[in-house]
């Protein structure tokens, strides 16, 4: 893992955490697994004819496949791994998605947890960078631990030019607030009393 993203990286960039979805995911996908062997070797041979005994092997393999393959190669292909300088994301199964947030342009961090997720010490962390709608860490282990991390992480590499340039948004922003409310209708406001000009 570290020789990968040590490829193409600065120096001194170095990997804080490698993080899948919690391995909770794959308890349903277990139990069929179980349900479907127990099933497939109890009828493989129940047949007198042989090439029923063949379509319960078959549909028993079939249904390991899409029931328990599947989900196992799906919950691997999703994986966070946060860095001294960045948040790698990568999921999808025949097509790969790779998405990076850096920690210098900063963020908000939010994390949201179910009942079952609070139990488990997992949760989602939600990562608002700002755009339409945040980058979610879908049901991470410890996810408490990954949000103080992140904030810390961003805290250290924010460097003087993006720091001058998010001071000077929340100027910009403070300037358009103001300029709202010294409007020219209120500028200018003759206040009059009643029956007097």
């Amino acid at each position: 893992m570290s020789a990968e993203a040590g490829r193409g990286s600065p120096e001194g960039e170095r990997i804080v955490a490698s993080l899948r979805p919690h391995g909770r995911a794959m308890f349903w996908p277990s139990v069929a697994l179980v349900a479907i062997c127990a099933a497939t070797s109890f009828y493989a041979g129940y047949f007198d004819i042989e090439w029923m005994n063949l379509v319960v092997i078959g549909a028993g393999v079939l249904l390991a496949v899409l029931l328990w393959l599947l989900p196992l190669l799906s919950w691997l292909g999703r994986r966070y791994v946060i860095t001294t300088r960045r948040i790698v994301l990568r999921h999808g199964l025949f097509v790969r998605t790779r998405q990076e947030l850096l920690h210098s342009r900063g963020y908000d961090i939010t994390v949201r947890k179910n009942a079952l997720q609070s139990i488990a010490g997992s949760g989602d962390v939600l990562i608002n960078t700002g755009l339409d709608s945040p980058v979610v860490l879908r049901d991470i282990p410890v996810a408490d631990l990954v949000q103080g991390s992140l904030h810390d992480l961003m805290e250290r590499s924010l460097n003087p030019i993006a720091a001058r340039r998010q001071a000077e948004q929340s100027a910009r922003s403070a300037t358009a607030r103001t300029d709202v409310t010294d409007s020219p209708s209120t500028a200018d406001d003759d206040t009059a009393v009643w029956g007097r000009r």
